[in-house]
Order: C-alpha cells, then structure tokens, then sequence
C-alpha cells in the first residue's frame, strides 16, 4: 500500500483498531498507526496533512 491507497488504509486501519473513534486521533498517532500497517510500503516523507485528512475522512466513512 502507499499514500495514495487511502480506502485500503482506512479499511485497515478499522480492523487494526476497532475500539479507536477515528474522529479523536491526532494526526501523529495516525501516521505511525498507517507505516505499521502490514503491506504499507511508502516514504514517510510523502505524507502530509491532507493526506492524513483524506485517511481519516475514509476510516469516518468506513464506520458509517
């Protein structure tokens, strides 16, 4: 996964931490949540705020 496979990262993201409101998670604890993930193989430089933000918006509309 990289970056960009912000869906898939969500999806993930909810299974890896089911019991986390995504809504309350600061973006520093998301990013190291997303380069622990198994299969994600991107530059941690490549991320951003917005991509973060993308994320986070995905793992909030994955719940719904």
């Amino acid at each position: 996964m990289k970056w960009t496979d912000v869906t898939d990262i969500a999806i993930e993201l909810d299974d890896a931490h089911a019991d986390v409101d995504p809504t309350q998670i600061n973006f520093v604890d998301l990013m190291n949540w997303v380069l622990a993930l198994p299969g994600f193989d991107d530059d941690p430089a490549r991320c951003g705020e917005r991509i973060l933000e993308a994320i986070q918006q995905a793992w909030i509309d994955e719940r719904e």
